[in-house]
């Protein structure tokens, strides 16, 4: 056989194998249970919610928040602006329950350059618990949410977090937005937690308190995303990033087209800055790369194209349907679809991510070194 069809059915069985090892590995962490006795004392805990503006489902969040069933907690929610319109919703939400420890904190200083780590600070300062919880303000967190985060702590645990997964789809784009989140996002979040090399996902992040206290908190500053300067900072410490068993869900509704490449763009800058070594391979983590070399292999071995194409994406994607399904996240008959159009808008978010360092985070500019040059800036001072 010729070098081109060595090279290229290499590249495409790697890829292929890698790709379904994730998707096994995944399927694995999915079936543990949580490591922590829970017939243990529950132990006080703090959840900090950081607000910002308005969102489809935000009275949905809001009220989910009151309905924990964890029997020693108390919920600060974090509002930058006094006057965001978010605010007279905590405020009524607070009224309907006045049996849940709950407040409401307004205002703080840009000291990180991140707006939402500048945010989460006052809420981290009034906290009382043994742990504190961030959990960010889209998520629809489950009655037993604190009960499963405390539960995945052990002895070696650093932090514990976990990704979302998208739910309620409604339209094309947000077909998308579950497919970018569940079956890829989660599943290789999944996938290295289960080898041993988990990192954390700003949706849930969970300390002991006492682990972010004597500068803990600051250093989650040293990088412009608090959950991967959170992953490094318990990595530095010779701790682990555990994972829920299960994840959490968030609620996606109606998605634009606009709305999704803005939000994963920023997320493939932000891993290009912060993981570089392991954003670079990203490329062959999508079908388009292996596929064209499955095809490249194909055409130096005289076969034909078309069913090298079709047998090549069903050893892709059905597996990865399968997974969807085994999880019970969202699945239909759209769901192939979403999955090819999510690989080819991943090709340009990657090629996006090495070409610029810009994005915007509800409606502050930002770029990829801003974090940790405010940080820098703030040791200094």
């Amino acid at each position: 056989m010729s070098i081109v069809f060595n090279i290229s059915a290499s590249v495409a069985a790697f890829a292929l194998t890698a790709h379904l090892a994730s998707i096994a590995f995944a399927a694995l962490h999915l079936r543990r249970r949580n490591s922590r006795d829970e017939a243990q004392a529950p132990a006080a805990t703090t959840l900090v919610r950081p607000l910002c503006g308005l969102e489809t489902f935000t009275p949905e969040t809001l009220e989910a928040s009151f309905r924990l069933e964890h029997p020693d907690h108390d919920l600060i929610f974090c509002v930058m602006d006094p006057n965001d319109p978010v605010a007279p919703l905590v405020r009524d939400a607070m009224a309907r329950h006045p049996h849940v420890r709950a407040r409401l904190l307004t205002g703080g200083a840009a000291r990180s350059g991140n707006p939402k780590l500048d945010n989460m600070e006052k809420g981290f300062a009034a906290a009382t618990g043994e742990y504190v919880v961030f959990a960010d303000s889209n998520l629809l967190v489950p009655p037993d949410y604190l009960t499963r985060v405390l539960a995945t702590f052990d002895a070696s645990a650093g932090l514990v977090s976990a990704p979302p997964v998208g739910s309620a789809p409604d339209g094309a784009w947000s077909d998308i937005e579950c497919a970018l989140l569940n079956t890829y996002a989660a599943r290789w979040q999944y996938a290295v937690a289960f080898l041993g090399f988990g990192f954390a996902q700003g949706k849930t992040l969970a300390f002991r308190r006492k682990d972010l206290e004597a500068g803990g908190f600051d250093a989650l500053g040293s990088e412009p995303a608090e959950d991967a300067a959170a992953t490094k900072l318990a990595r530095a410490r010779g701790l682990k990033v555990r994972l829920v068993a299960r994840p959490f869900p968030q609620p996606i509704g109606f998605r634009t087209a606009g709305a999704v490449w803005s939000r994963h763009l920023r997320w493939a800058r932000l891993r290009r800055a912060t993981f570089p070594l392991l954003f670079a391979p990203e490329i062959l983590s999508i079908m388009i790369a292996p596929g064209a070399a499955a095809l490249a292999a194909a055409h130096a071995a005289a076969l034909p194209l078309p069913p090298v194409a079709l047998a090549f994406a069903a050893l892709w994607y059905v597996p990865e349907a399968l997974l969807a399904r085994l999880a019970g996240w969202p699945l239909s008959w759209r769901s192939p679809l979403a999955f090819m159009a999510r690989d080819m808008l991943m090709l340009g978010l990657w090629c996006a991510a090495w070409t610029g360092s810009s994005f915007v985070w509800r409606g502050h500019a930002m770029t990829t070194s801003s974090g940790a040059a405010a940080a820098r800036t703030h040791a200094s001072a």
